[in-house]
């Protein structure tokens, strides 16, 4: 098993472990990975705690009227964020993670296969980053749900680490 696997197997549980800590209600946007996070989260425990929902939007007119996300390419920071706000407002969640790219194996808005972003909003605020990930479509695919998960379990811990 390499790394990625691994985390993608151990982070769910951890990632429960930490928002329940948190008190925080969890909602995901998915894009590129089209709902393989809501998935793994399923594998955390106590899933109907802390998930409130999940939302897999591919299509760019679902991804403008279902979550607010304005004009322009979906392909970017400011895409992955406007969908991480939505969908902690269309689940009322506290913490939301968002994932839009080019998964491969051709480029996507001009954005080389492997170019991907990962957004989120916790208690209002938002943020993005971006990746350029290596590999075929399944690997990319992999190395996406790994950070997405890494990015929400860190950020579950920033809300637990700011209470101790």
């Amino acid at each position: 098993m390499d790394a990625v696997e691994k985390d993608l197997e151990e982070l769910p549980h951890r990632i429960a472990e930490e928002v329940e800590r948190a008190g925080l209600m969890v909602a995901l946007a998915e894009s590129l990975t089209c709902g393989n996070l809501t998935g793994a989260l399923g594998k955390g425990g106590d899933t109907g705690e802390w998930l409130s929902g999940g939302i897999v939007a591919y299509l760019t007119e679902i991804k403008q009227t279902v979550l607010g996300v304005s004009e322009g390419p979906v392909v970017s920071a400011r895409c992955a964020e406007e969908m991480a706000a939505g969908a902690a407002k269309l689940f009322n969640a506290d913490l939301a993670i968002s994932t839009t790219g080019a998964g491969g194996p051709g480029s996507l808005e001009g954005q080389p296969a492997g170019t991907v972003f990962i957004g989120w909003s916790l208690h209002g605020e938002t943020g993005s980053t971006g990746y350029s990930f290596d590999g075929d479509p399944a690997e990319v695919l992999k190395k996406t749900e790994a950070a997405a998960l890494q990015k929400l379990y860190d950020l579950a811990r920033k809300v637990t680490a700011s209470r101790d």
